[in-house]
């Protein structure tokens, strides 16, 4: 055989990072070590792979047709594995998890230490990436799982809803009345703050403001709801947030949330897979994870019951 699995992972990992460092430290082993495998596995090919005359280093035309069969190579390996693993009732192996910038820095705190005290054979990594990212490397498998806001629409990809957050709005410097709850009227503001285009949570935020004219207004568009948050905090306005972007916030920024009235607007986080993934143990041990570490309010909060509808 002229190629091992071994050095398909290599030329897989130096592709994704394109940088023979990082791809090393990926693969657990040397950079020298990496590149001499990867060279003796083109001189095995006849072939170049990498043009290494680019910095930073790219596949060549032909390099991109053999990485593509590569990748098909290696995660028909790895389902094998998965599959004997699923049949001894295993968890174990890795889960690479893409997820939005929008859930992560409330959602991944909740579980990850859990998780992983709990399934010490499980390497787990995760990275922040927007939702057509995750999707485009979900379908790829560079990731095996993506947790998301619903639906997506997309009949190769499964959904397994997780939980419903309600969306808040955190204003200060307006004419609320404390405790009052607001229609999506109340967002017609001259400083009404936004995430960047691309975020699916803006296209939620511009759904509820749906009624509203959104020229000639204050608006500053930022990647960050903590920035987002800070705005408001010094130039006043209003911005929305999830709930569990709101679970640590002090006594006095509380005072700056306020409810919608029905019908609520709330997003569905859910994680999705490719239809033919096999680590369903796995997944579903995720999932267990995710939602016993919620806040007792959204553990057991079902759509019907709080008579919430999605706002598209």
């Amino acid at each position: 055989m002229k190629a091992t699995i071994s050095q398909l992972e290599y030329i897989i990992a130096l592709d994704t990072f394109r940088h023979f460092g990082k791809a090393a430290d990926h693969c657990f082993i040397t950079q020298p070590t990496l590149s001499m495998q990867i060279s003796k596995l083109e001189d095995n090919l006849g072939v170049k792979i990498f043009d290494r005359s680019r910095q930073p280093v790219i596949p060549t035309e032909l390099g991109k047709t053999i990485l593509l069969q590569a990748r098909k190579i290696v995660n028909e390996v790895k389902k094998m594995e998965e599959l004997i693993d699923d049949q001894r009732d295993i968890v174990s192996g890795s889960l690479r998890i893409g997820i939005i910038p929008t859930v992560a820095p409330y959602l991944i705190p909740l579980f990850a230490t859990s998780f992983l005290k709990k399934y010490l054979e499980i390497q787990l990594s995760v990275e922040e990436s927007l939702t057509e990212n995750t999707l485009a490397k979900l379908k790829s498998e560079e990731i095996d799982v993506g947790i998301v806001v619903g639906p997506v629409d997309d009949p190769s990809i499964r959904e397994i809803p997780i939980y419903y957050e309600k969306f808040l709005a955190y204003a200060d410097g307006l004419n609320f009345d404390e405790g009052a709850e607001l229609s999506d009227k109340d967002l017609e503001v001259d400083r009404l703050w936004l995430l960047n285009e691309g975020h699916c949570f803006r296209e939620q935020v511009l759904n509820i403001c749906q009624n509203r004219n959104l020229e000639n207004i204050l608006n500053y568009q930022s990647g960050s709801l903590e920035a987002l948050k800070r705005m408001v905090d010094k130039q006043g306005g209003v911005t929305l947030l999830p709930e569990l972007a709101t679970l640590d916030l002090n006594e006095v920024d509380r005072k700056k949330l306020y409810s919608f009235k029905r019908p609520t607007p709330f997003r569905e986080v859910t994680i999705v897979l490719k239809r033919d993934y096999l680590k369903k143990r796995l997944v579903e041990a995720l999932q267990k994870e995710i939602v016993e570490n919620l806040p007792p309010f959204m553990k057991d909060r079902e759509e019907n019951e709080l008579r919430i509808v999605k706002w598209k």
